[in-house]
């Protein structure tokens, strides 16, 4: 049988995942464009370039986007390139890029992301049982 813990540990981490999955299928009823494709594989966006909304245009070409779509961070994009660029000539240097990006930024760094999460939740319960332990001590 499951525990408590475990129950909500399993669920913080599929329930994201279900989340984006949900809101891309949604999302692709919408699009009217035609998908970008490479290697016989659809995304949901087009590669057209817009100048008001994103597409996989941005994604060989950053500066259409920073000029296009950036509206809140513009005036910090000196400060976040340099985390941008770095985290893509990381990726570039393991010598595969395309399995380093899904490695990293697809399993292992939400991963890190979930074991942190999990891990606070941990230490608020507990702060919260000792304060209550300790409030009826006294």
């Amino acid at each position: 049988m499951l525990t408590k813990r475990l129950t909500r540990n399993i669920f913080l981490l599929i329930f994201p995942f279900l989340i984006m999955v949900f809101v891309n299928e949604v999302y692709r009823f919408k699009i009217a464009d035609p998908p970008y494709q490479f290697n016989g594989v659809k995304a949901i966006n087009s590669d057209i370039k817009y100048s008001d909304k994103c597409s996989w245009v941005a994604h060989q070409n950053t500066s259409y986007c920073k000029t296009h779509h950036v509206k809140f961070i513009k005036r910090y994009l000196n400060q976040t390139d340099i985390i941008y660029f770095s985290i893509i000539r990381l990726l570039h240097a393991t010598g595969g890029y395309k399995m380093a990006n899904i490695f990293f930024l697809v399993f292992l760094f939400p991963l890190i992301m979930w074991f942190s999460l999990i891990k606070i939740l941990d230490y608020y319960f507990l702060i919260k049982k000792l304060k209550k332990r300790n409030l009826n001590n006294e």
